[in-house]
């Protein structure tokens, strides 16, 4: 895969690889390219496109352009192959890599930060070790006014009463118990839960055990719905 093989010369050095796969308009995936490639954390982007799909380079390039970001298109049909799009793709990104790097940077402060957690792959001891260390760490930053988003709503079923407590309204209480059921339906419904073989491998004897550890993640703050 061409994108693969550019980003890989550069460990390291910030460069990811982000994409979707498929041939036809995808309305939900020009939406999150869009963001992503224009989120503050990207400093320029590089699209890699095939040339024979259906998605809109185009108007992608166009919204990075005027969000002031250094961008460039590749389309391997027209570039002339494979081997030669990686070429010229890992040029315009070590090219770009050293403009960054004379780039100004400005101070920020801690209320404006937003930062998530994700799955990390829980064992025996991360209930008690890392995830409540993490949201020890959300609770420091959300006295600081600072956002912080906990995903792992699969990971709450059975947790939601005990989150719903810390929700700031019984409209907000509500709707947190509303969404885990959503995501309970969907496990039933795909016959798939968010155990996995790793879990048990770790040390974990039952759903329960990892949706408490999980939870611990969140801290003890109160809960706000973010405008």
């Amino acid at each position: 895969m061409s994108p693969r093989a550019m980003v890989n010369c550069f460990p390291e050095r910030g460069v990811h690889l982000i994409g979707f796969g498929g041939c036809y308009p995808n309305a939900y995936a020009a939406r999150m390219l869009a963001s992503l490639c224009t989120h503050p954390n990207v400093g320029a982007v590089l699209l890699v496109s095939l040339g024979c799909e259906s998605f809109d380079r185009a108007d992608l390039e166009k919204t990075i352009r005027q969000s002031g970001r250094p961008v460039e298109t590749l389309v391997i049909q027209q570039v002339g192959g494979t081997r030669k799009t990686i070429e010229e793709g890992r040029a315009w990104i070590e090219l770009t890599l050293s403009a960054m790097a004379a780039a100004p940077t400005v101070a920020m402060d801690v209320n404006e930060l937003v930062i998530g957690t994700v799955c990390g792959g829980s064992d025996s001891s991360s209930g008690i070790t890392a995830n409540p260390a993490i949201g020890r760490a959300f609770d420091l930053l959300t006295a600081q006014k600072a956002t912080t988003i906990f995903e792992e709503t699969g990971e709450l079923i059975g947790c939601e009463h005990i989150m719903a407590q810390r929700a700031v309204t019984d409209a907000l209480a509500d709707e947190l118990i509303a969404v885990v059921a959503k995501a309970a339906r969907y496990y039933a419904v795909l016959e798939h839960g968010s155990f996995a073989l790793g879990n048990a491998e770790g040390g974990l004897t039952t759903q329960e055990e990892k949706s408490m550890g999980a939870y611990s993640k969140s801290g003890s703050s109160k809960i706000f719905r973010h405008s």
